[in-house]
């Protein structure tokens, strides 16, 4: 039986000099970054030279980029802070956001009296930047627009220069859940004028547990975790030094070789989607996502012809013969719940076929897929 991991959307493999650098943090630089002392002082360093690299590359300040547990944890703080500190009103977003973003929401609607808003979407899952217009013009409440750069399930691009434009004209702050973005998409801050962004370390071959949110100079955020003074004030809690090095070597990885782990992973996706077309008539691709231009390379979300009975053994059947893939996002496939954005982009005859997420990394094959491709066309045809 062979291993094939093509479930990098939820999780990706950490480079072998992520962890060596990892390792060389917790056996030599054990001392607490708020200490005083030498051991202190080393690890504060490394904490504030990790901080000023991610800015560098994202051509931000550094005083902009605040260390935190991940992806979940930097929207969550963004958006409650800027309910509470900076007066917002009205809360713009679409009903296929991650969870991280619509579970805060909707209590932030219901404990906070926050009017919450939907953007419609097209049959793609694309948000529709002429109702988004509406939304802003709708009253004169302060208001954020929150909308996700990709989409972790079905891995559409969204216009976000266009979105911030939008913004910018009706005076509405803008967060972006960037966590399927950081590390495989290039940014320049001084050119995009986003308000918030959230990362994730582990979607780009570092470390669980890290990431940090962009929260733009002088917005006025206070801290979501009271505590010391750490993170500048912004994030109670000793700095977890080993991850956060991690992540900056992971980041440095990943934009140091974009453009050519880049070309290699959309060879994959469209390799991918080329033989499976091929192999298996009937499939069809959710959202944009088997559009190589309008969705992100690291991702497929497809739709097999298969009875509604039969696709209850589908990802059994696969993780038998060594394959990871998602059903959904990893984020809810525990549930038993189906997902919240292909129920939002299908109808309900395409529903009650499986959809299966593929995403793809630079440690994956062509011979890989071929054989991933090889296990679904015998199920589909058994």
């Amino acid at each position: 039986m062979k291993n094939v991991y093509l479930d990098n959307a939820a999780t990706t493999q950490v480079r072998e000099g992520v962890i060596a650098k990892m390792q060389e943090a917790l056996s030599n630089f054990y001392g607490n970054p708020s200490s005083t002392h030498s051991f202190g002082r080393s690890a504060k360093t490394g904490v504030e030279s990790a901080r000023k690299t991610i800015a560098k590359y994202m051509n931000a300040h550094p005083s902009e980029i605040i260390f935190t547990s991940g992806g979940t944890e930097a929207d969550n703080m963004i958006l409650r802070c800027a309910v509470r500190d900076l007066e917002v009103q009205t809360i713009i977003t679409s009903k296929i956001e991650h969870h991280a973003v619509t579970h805060t929401v909707e209590e932030l609607e219901e404990k906070q009296n926050v009017q919450v808003l939907y953007i419609n979407l097209d049959k793609y899952g694309s948000p529709d930047l002429g109702h988004l217009e509406e939304l802003l013009k709708k009253d004169d409440s302060k208001k954020l627009v929150s909308l996700m750069h990709i989409n972790n399930e079905i891995g559409n691009i969204l216009d976000i220069d266009a979105v911030c434009k939008l913004c910018k004209e009706h005076d509405a702050l803008f967060h972006s859940d960037t966590v399927q973005s950081i590390g495989h998409f290039s940014w320049d801050m001084q050119q995009i004028p986003v308000d918030f962004m959230a990362a994730a370390a582990h979607k780009f071959h570092g470390p669980k547990g890290v990431g940090f949110a962009y929260i733009k100079k002088s917005v006025g955020l206070k801290p979501m975790i009271a505590g010391g003074a750490q993170e500048r004030g912004c994030r109670a809690g000793t700095e977890s030094y080993h991850n956060i090095v991690g992540l900056e070597e992971a980041f440095l990885n990943a934009y140091d070789n974009l453009e050519e782990e880049k070309a290699y992973v959309l060879g994959l996706k469209k390799h991918f989607i080329d033989t499976v077309k091929k192999e298996i008539p009937g499939v069809a691709f959710n959202g944009f996502s088997g559009d190589l231009e309008k969705s992100t390379y690291t991702l497929v979300n497809m739709r097999l012809p298969v009875d509604e009975q039969k696709a209850l053994m589908l990802l059994f059947h696969l993780d038998m013969k060594g394959i990871a893939c998602s059903k959904g996002s990893a984020c809810q496939s525990g549930s038993g719940k189906g997902s919240h954005v292909l129920t939002e982009v299908l109808s309900d005859e395409e529903l009650q076929l499986p959809s299966l997420r593929f995403s793809f990394s630079k440690y994956n094959t062509k011979e890989e897929l071929d054989y991933t491709i090889g296990v679904l066309k015998e199920f589909v045809e058994q």
